[in-house]
């Protein structure tokens, strides 16, 4: 019977002695969650004060750049307003880099430049026209073209003035632009009347809309050399 109740004895104390350990992991567990709770809020209070430079700066970036986006499309669209075909310009004039703060000069010589590439498209694809040698018409074309480009290039060298080319415009300059332009258009409207007297109509659709936005081009072109005293007057700018 003792020996019985010695092991019944033992038994118990193993049974305390094996609960005792159990309330220190808990105690524990609680020391170290509390550490790395501590820890955690640490972090994210210094991560919150090192980003909030950042986030307040953003906002402030985001609107000088949207604010500089505003501008330059009413910019274009003032300008656009007084052409003959404000869609095709204002798709030409938005490829200008907004980032540069564009002035007049640089609109008209941004125009300019569009026209005188479609000119030179246009020019390319007369010159691959099997009939070009056996109709005359056709070489008077390729004349009239040479002879506007180098107008169109004369207008966009008169803008730029100095060693580091900047664009600048005087009364005297716009005077010779427009009358560069003008004639410009001329030698187009001559060739166009060349080839209908011929009653040529062998141009495909591409040539054709190459003819057309070389016109559209040159028209914006002279519109907005001609109002340029205007424009200027908007952004409140005189002509020297």
């Amino acid at each position: 019977m003792e020996s019985v109740n010695f092991f019944k004895g033992y038994g118990k104390l193993s049974h305390l002695e094996s609960q005792n350990p159990r309330p220190r992991s808990a105690s524990a567990a609680i020391t170290i969650s509390a550490i790395l709770l501590f820890t955690l809020v640490i972090g994210f209070t210094l991560a919150a004060l090192l980003l909030q430079p950042i986030n307040d700066k953003d906002p402030t970036d985001s609107a000088s750049a949207s604010s500089l986006s505003s501008n330059l499309v009413e910019s274009i669209k003032t300008i656009c307003n007084v052409t003959r075909y404000p869609d095709s310009c204002f798709t030409a004039l938005s490829s200008l880099n907004a980032s540069t703060k564009p002035d007049l000069e640089a609109f008209l010589d941004l125009s300019l430049q569009v026209a005188i590439t479609h000119l030179s498209d246009l020019s390319s694809s007369f010159k691959s026209f099997n009939d070009l040698h056996s109709q005359p018409a056709l070489k008077d074309c390729l004349t009239l073209f040479d002879d506007a480009l180098s107008r169109l290039n004369d207008s966009v060298s008169a803008m730029k003035v100095g060693t580091g080319k900047e664009l600048m415009l005087t009364k005297e300059k716009i005077s010779d632009i427009q009358t560069w332009i003008s004639a410009a258009m001329t030698d187009q409207d001559t060739c166009n009347d060349g080839l209908e007297e011929m009653g040529w109509t062998a141009a495909d659709e591409v040539v054709k809309s190459q003819a057309q936005s070389c016109k559209e081009s040159i028209s914006n072109s002279l519109a907005i050399v001609a109002n340029m005293q205007n424009l200027l007057q908007k952004c409140g700018r005189t002509m020297h």
